[in-house]
């Protein structure tokens, strides 16, 4: 696997920890990057070098404009904590799902490119509160992940063909042919 060096200083960390001060005061911008195995382990670098890029970061932190405005512009509101129960439980009324839940589905391998609707969180909380069964608050959004991904999926915005009704032959005969 390639990685990107950041520096162009390079030491094995054998050397590194035979005498780090010495390999930081010979490191040219005052950056090293530290080998194990093959592959860069971690960064080190000087005192000196750390208020460079503490600097850099709070100018890029700024505001570009001079433009300024009331404290009162700056507040956001505090997010009200969601109220979730301990360990597992039956799903209940009211049930919702994390703020980041997308970001969760996300991270466990299942793209949504919305979230819940109203009526497909209705769906699984009637769903699930039938059955009874209990699970912790994770394993209840996994469950809702997945019934998001099966249900959109199967839909795809097209009405399901009846497999019951009958066909119509064609009549036409094509140009060229014969009847």
């Amino acid at each position: 696997m390639s990685s990107r060096i950041l520096t162009p200083n390079v030491i094995g960390i054998d050397e590194f920890v035979r005498d780090p001060a010495c390999v930081l005061a010979r490191a040219e911008g005052g950056a090293i990057a530290v080998f194990a195995n093959n592959r860069p382990a971690f960064y080190a670098i000087t005192p000196q070098r750390l208020e460079q890029l503490l600097a850099l970061e709070a100018q890029l932190a700024r505001p570009v404009s001079d433009i300024s405005l009331d404290a009162q512009f700056y507040e956001e509101p505090a997010a009200a904590p969601v109220n979730v129960p301990m360990g597992k439980f039956a799903m209940y009324a009211g049930w919702q799902p994390d703020g980041d839940f997308q970001r969760l589905a996300a991270m466990w391998g299942i793209a949504l490119a919305q979230p819940a609707t109203p009526e497909e969180l209705a769906s699984f909380v009637a769903y699930w509160q039938a059955e009874g069964k209990v699970f912790h608050h994770v394993q209840w959004q996994q469950k809702l992940a997945r019934s998001l991904q099966m249900g959109r999926s199967s839909q795809n915005g097209a009405t399901k063909r009846d497999i019951n009704a009958l066909s119509e032959p064609d009549n036409q005969i094509p140009p060229g042919f014969r009847g």
